[in-house]
């Protein structure tokens, strides 16, 4: 009798002990095995997600994995990268659930990495977890890439409307895709770790709403003016500065209440725009005393044959004196909207082309 009880109890401890491991293994927010890259919020319970590009990536040996999120309004998409390959799209609901993110890939070692593509207009997504699937084990985070970019721009940057092929120029969510942006695939191209603090409509001296990048560039959560990022936690090998565009063509709208909320009557002179991008640049030095700065623009009609606008920026640059700040403008599309996907790469190729022979890394 007391063998048989012996031998039952056995059957159940084992059985316990093959049942504990089969279970999926969790990594919460706040888990050092997940590498976030852009400015992410942590709080107790969950990662806030805002910024276009703003990624989670990491390493297991298994099968596959989701993810449990919840979107503030629903219109967010991400990009699902596995084993630096992009795998899916997938589009957040405003409801807390869980998303399949890779199933039933070979046996072995794998990356996977979250990708937000879209603007934090979209509203903010909270990350709780990843589950890894059954008999999977969570490896160590994936190694940071050694260099660093930051882009500070606006629609241009975030890849407004590159999806579009109707022409009808939509930046609504499914239409946007940043991580085929020109500032996404030049990190890439580099192999660079990826900061995107950009808007659509935002300028420097004026924006399509109540809101410029010199008041927004050091937030943390974006539509919180008291919450300031803290730039000692990325320090970016090089950043790049591709903003007026939008500015261009408010100071020649007088009608505009943006226009008349930062200008009055009478638009900004020549010399006003000049200085208020300098004090920008300036303001980017300040906290980056060691970047090389590319003050860039392009490649809608601010770049046109006879714009002011590039000239507005090569006298900044020229003024503020600095070895490190260059400028470089890249042709115009002369097509109309914003640059489609095609039009996206060939804005990389460009950029790339002059980092190769002018960043030193």
């Amino acid at each position: 009798m007391r063998r048989l009880y012996f031998l039952v109890f056995f059957i159940a401890f084992t059985g316990s002990i093959t049942s504990c491991l089969a279970q999926n293994i969790i990594l919460k927010s706040k888990d050092q095995r997940i590498r976030y890259t852009g400015r992410i919020n942590q709080t107790d319970e969950a990662a806030e997600l805002y910024w276009t590009g703003s990624s989670l990536k990491i390493s297991f040996d298994g099968t596959g994995a989701s993810a449990v999120m919840q979107d503030e309004r629903g219109e967010n998409y991400f990009t699902i990268i596995v084993d630096d390959k992009v795998v899916n799209t997938i589009h957040l609901d405003n409801t807390k659930q869980a998303y399949t993110l890779a199933e039933n890939l070979p046996s072995g070692k794998h990356t996977l990495e979250l990708f937000k593509r879209t603007e934090w207009d979209k509203g903010k997504t909270l990350f709780y977890q990843f589950t890894l699937a059954k008999e999977a084990t969570a490896l160590t985070a994936p190694e940071a890439k050694k260099r660093k970019i930051e882009f500070f721009g606006n629609s241009i940057t975030c890849g407004y409307a590159d999806e579009d092929t109707t022409g009808q120029d939509r930046g609504s969510a499914p239409y946007e895709n940043g991580y085929l942006s020109y500032a996404a695939l030049t990190a890439r191209h580099f192999n660079a770790q990826y900061v995107c603090t950009s808007k659509s409509g935002i300028g420097i001296t004026v924006s399509w709403f109540p809101l410029i990048m010199p008041e927004m560039y050091n937030r943390l959560d974006p539509t919180d003016p008291t919450s300031t990022w803290n730039f000692k936690k990325y320090t970016p090998d090089v950043v790049v500065i591709n903003l007026f565009q939008n500015d261009s063509w408010i100071v020649n709208q007088p009608n505009n209440p943006q226009f008349k909320e930062r200008f009055g009557s009478k638009a900004p002179e020549p010399e006003q725009i000049i200085k208020a991008y300098k004090e920008f640049v300036k303001s980017i030095r300040k906290v980056y005393p060691k970047a090389q700065i590319i003050c860039a623009l392009g490649s809608m009609d601010a770049t046109k044959a006879g714009s002011p606008w590039p000239g507005y920026i090569e006298k900044a640059v020229a003024a503020l004196n600095d070895k490190g700040i260059y400028t470089h403008f890249i042709p115009y599309k002369n097509t109309p909207g914003h640059p489609s996907l095609k039009e996206q790469q060939a804005m990389a190729d460009d950029l790339i082309a002059f980092m190769e022979k002018t960043v030193k890394w």
